[in-house]
């Protein structure tokens, strides 16, 4: 390291312009406080770039003269280092003795700005001017730390007044440091250091490179999953293009050639099917004929019967009424006999009272005769009404239904619209609906309010139904099976009637499930089972039903005559009977009576049998007209039973020829249709796509063109909800993503090798530099003894563990134990020594650093190092400073002890400015000659 030779300041503090030599191993610098002291060491200081002590910085200094600029100018040695090599000297390439430092200090923009240079040799202020090349802050302590002043070594410089001691309140670890630091092994640990954070830096950008590489990749993998979905999504788009464009329609129109043979096939069937139709139409209509034939030639002979028959009665009631008359004027000559016979002499009075009570009885007898009479009337307007084809209604049912007529409301009755079609079943049908065979059927459901409301006034007991359906088809063996309905009924007649099922008696009942009823009308359903049978003169539903009450009012008709006769009889004889006692008690004589009409009673006895015998041929004559009157009904009803069901049959065919009609039209223009469709489609198709070999592969691929259908749709469902890529550079960016992944998994790994190697080289060179941090561990350790021999200290170095790992070397430290004046070791600061030995022990680790023996020169600030000493240790300080080879620059008040300027070579004297005056006067200085014993003292400016 170099020393300080002189210093040249110009506008520094209240200095106008002052030089001070610096040109002895030991300065002094002394003078009150406040003269200057600090201010000279900061001159210094602010020249070698060095931070001031304290909280002042130069810009302080510079302030206080108030001039516009500020120079400092020192001048220093450039010893040549004995080791040589590669920096003979400290400021090489400049290899002359003497060094020029020059620092300037001006106001720039508003602020101050330092500028330094270094020239060579010793080079004044005027002429350093226009040869100095001006250099950063930052570049000048790099070349001060080539000629070596190190960041430590300025660290050291940099101690403020009274901190001489510092050095020993630094821990073995700090001051480890602070030696690698001045030594130079600090800068190569800091730059293995700064190797190991760059490894880690690049190892961290490393991951952040593998990171982006896994980044990469995924954007890469999704990236080919976009690729691949538009890979499909173009394979699916041809796909159904292919099936679409050239399939589909080969494929249809194969489809639609076998369908065209199937259909033209079952056109040839429907052809055939309508021609059998057809005929059986034709045979079903002769039948038809042929019974309405027959049924006009039954209500023919009916009606002939009947006029035979109402012949021959009227002639036997006419012949019966002679026959009665007769019969009553023989009764005559019998009273008159049986008065002739009897003794007369009774009583008047009780032959009165007889009188009064056959007459009585004749009243009696002549009401109940007109009430039959009545009856009989009545009876035969229903008979004539049946005949006719109508039925006669309770009245509650013909006021009702009048009402509704009376109200333009359109309906019908549930037994007018219902045929039984096997007269075995009429009676489990009645019974079966007896309780709605006065069921209202309301032809218009907007009119079922005011239907509602004339039934509510009347009180009609019976359903009114504007629901209704046609019949559906019955299932074998119901009762809705043998019935036929002319229209529409309600549904819940059909479902009822449907789930009952025919059977011939109980016994055969054992199989069935549900409901079911016999011929005779016995009933099971959900309840149980019970006969609800209805006699034949009540049936209400269909021809046979009426049939059933037209012969069973004709039989109580026919009872009903002979009631009336039987009752006219009694009345005729009631009567005469009455007369005969009223003659008598006239006081007729009945023997002279029947003598007097002996020959009339004869002649009319005579006439009695005449009439009788007619009676009876008569009677017999109306018998067999009665039998073929009924047998002549039986026939007329089947005859019309059988012209109806084939009328029904005929109406069923007509409809099945009709509906066979439409379906033979349907297809006929199903098979032109197809039939065009077919050339049309073969017109369509590209040449060669009904080649064997095309039509062959496509059937092997495909089933039907249903098929190719519904692969198109699957197809198209797909395309239409898949998430897809559409976008064709997807390929591209994939490719550009897959390069740029393969480029960095290639960077990555050429940087990894890179990293490895250079750890592994960074590894071996600190492991090997290992021994150059003990040897200056080893060398400081030899320093510290040898001052402390010059200072009559003993001192214990504790060498460090020293080894190549981050943990060991982060944990190395240096101890040091010192022993003054026999009284034992102790440590740097461990509070056993006193203020002087302080002082000491840090000079010593102070001018330790300062050891080299390659440059063995150097130069130390010490800011008042005898502040604490008395006499002895002040000399002792003085003989150590002295004993060494370094450079001191010691500052100390004026009020010490003289023995403090024993050491001094050099002495410089501050003094205080002098109120009222600009500049501060210069330094005094006081150099040591030694020439024999005699001492020479001279000032200077």
């Amino acid at each position: 390291m170099f020393q300080m030779k002189s210093v040249e300041m110009v506008h520094w503090d209240f200095w106008q312009r002052l030089s001070v030599p610096l040109d002895a191993q030991i300065v002094t610098i002394i003078g009150p406080n406040g003269s200057g002291k600090t201010t000279l060491l900061d001159a210094m200081r602010t020249l070698l770039a060095i931070k001031c002590s304290g909280k002042r910085d130069y810009k302080r200094y510079v302030r206080n003269n108030r001039e516009a600029f500020a120079f400092l100018r020192g001048v220093v040695d450039n010893p040549r280092r004995l080791s040589g090599g590669l920096y003979p000297t400290p400021f090489f390439p400049i290899v002359s003795e003497t060094v020029t430092l020059l620092c300037r200090i001006r106001k720039q923009g508003g602020d101050w700005v330092r500028h330094y240079a270094i020239l060579e040799g010793d080079v004044s202020l005027e002429e350093a001017e226009g040869r100095a090349q001006w250099l950063g802050v930052q570049e000048y302590r790099r070349q001060l730390e080539v000629a070596g002043l190190t960041s430590a070594v300025a660290e050291v410089l940099a101690l403020e007044q009274g901190d001489t001691d510092k050095l020993t309140e630094y821990s073995p670890r700090q001051l480890l440091d602070l030696v690698f630091q001045v030594f130079g092994d600090k800068d190569v640990l800091d730059n293995y250091q700064r190797a190991r954070d760059e490894q880690k830096a690049t190892e961290l950008e490393l991951e952040a490179l593998t990171r982006q590489e896994e980044a990469l990749e995924a954007r890469a993998e999704t990236m080919r999953a976009r690729a691949n979905r538009y890979v499909e999504w173009r394979q699916l788009a041809e796909r159904i293009e292919l099936i679409r464009d050239q399939a589909l329609p080969v494929l249809s129109h194969l489809d639609a050639r076998a369908g065209f043979a199937s259909l033209w096939q079952g056109y040839r069937s429907q052809l055939r099917a309508l021609r059998v139709a057809e005929k059986e139409h034709g045979d079903s209509l002769d039948l038809v004929q042929k019974l309405l034939q027959a049924e006009q030639s039954a209500a023919e002979a009916r009606e002939a019967a009947e006029t035979q028959r109402q012949h021959l009665q009227d002639q036997f009631v006419a012949l019966k009424a002679e026959v009665a008359a007769v019969q009553g004027q023989l009764k005559e000559r019998d009273r008159l006999q049986a008065l002739a016979g009897k003794q007369y002499g009774e009583d008047a009075g009780a032959l009165a009272q007889k009188l009064a009570a056959l007459r009585a009885d004749s009243e009696a007898v002549r009401d109940a005769l007109r009430a039959m009479k009545q009856q009989r009337s009545e009876m035969s307007q229903h008979v004539e009404a049946l005949e006719i084809g109508r039925g006669r209604a309770p009245d509650e049912v013909r006021q009702f239904r009048a009402a509704l007529d009376e109200a333009n409301i359109r309906h019908c009755m549930l037994s007018e619209i219902v045929e039984v079609l096997d007269a075995g079943w009429q009676g489990a049908v009645e019974a079966l609906l007896r309780p709605y065979r006065h069921v209202v059927l309301l032809e218009r459901a907007e009119d079922r309010r005011a239907a509602w409301q004339l039934a509510e006034r009347l009180r009609y007991r019976h359903f009114l139904v504007h629901e209704r359906e046609q019949a559906p088809k019955a299932r074998p063996g119901s009762v809705l099976e043998v019935l036929r309905f002319s229209a529409a009924a309600p549904d819940w007649l059909y479902r009822q009637l449907g789930q009952v099922t025919r059977v011939e008696n109980v016994a055969a009942a054992e199989q069935v499930d549900g409901d079911w009823i016999t011929r005779e009308g016995y009933f099971r359903e959900r309840r149980g089972a019970r006969h609800i049978g209805v006699a034949p003169h009540e049936y209400a539903f269909g021809e046979g039903a009426r049939q059933s009450r037209l012969l069973a009012l004709r039989e109580s008709l026919r009872q009903l005559n002979q009631q009336v006769l039987a009752h006219e009889e009694r009345l005729v004889a009631l009567s005469a009977e009455a007369a005969a006692l009223a003659e008598y008690l006239g006081g007729m004589d009945a023997i002279a009576a029947l003598d007097a009409r002996s020959e009339e009673f004869a002649a009319l006895a005579q006439q009695l049998l005449g009439l009788q015998e007619a009676v009876a041929r008569l009677g017999g004559q109306l018998a067999e007209a009665q039998q073929e009157k009924s047998a002549a009904d039986q026939r007329y009803s089947d005859a019309r039973l059988a012209h109806d069901r084939v009328c029904q049959r005929e109406q069923d065919g007509l409809a099945q020829l009709a509906a066979l009609r439409g379906q033979v039209d349907g297809s006929r223009r199903q098979v032109r249709r197809l039939l065009l469709e077919l050339r049309e489609g073969a017109a369509r198709l590209p040449d060669g796509a009904l080649a064997p070999a095309r039509v062959e592969a496509l059937l092997d691929e495909y089933d039907s063109a249903a098929d190719a259908r519904h692969q198109l749709n699957y197809l198209q469902e797909r395309l239409q909800s898949g998430d897809w890529e559409t976008d064709e550079t997807v390929l591209s960016l994939k490719d550009k993503l897959l390069d740029d992944l393969a480029q960095l998994a290639r960077e990555h790994q050429r940087r990894q090798q890179e990293v490895d190697r250079a750890s592994a080289l960074t590894g071996d060179a600190r492991a090997a530099y290992i021994n150059k941090l003990r040897a200056t561990v080893r060398a400081y350790g030899q320093n510290v003894r040898r001052l402390g021999e010059l200072a009559g200290i003993g001192v214990e170095v504790e060498l460090p563990q020293l080894e190549n790992d981050d943990a060991v070397l982060a944990q190395a430290g240096l101890a040091l134990r010192f022993n003054f004046d026999q009284k034992g070791m102790m440590g740097m600061n461990d509070g056993e020594a006193s203020g002087g030995q302080q002082v000491m022990k840090s000079l010593i680790l102070l001018i330790a650093l300062m050891m080299d023996e390659a440059n063995p020169s150097g130069f130390v600030f010490i800011d008042e190092p005898f502040a604490h000493l008395d006499i002895f240790n002040i000399d002792r300080v003085a003989g150590f400073l002295k004993a060494t080879e370094a450079q001191y620059l010691i500052t100390t008040p004026n009020t010490h002890n003289i023995n403090i300027f024993a050491p001094s070579e050099l002495t410089l004297a501050t003094r205080k400015k002098r109120p009222g005056e600009v500049w501060a006067p210069p330094i005094l200085q006081t150099r040591r000659r030694v020439d024999g014993r005699s001492e020479h003292a001279e000032g200077e400016r």
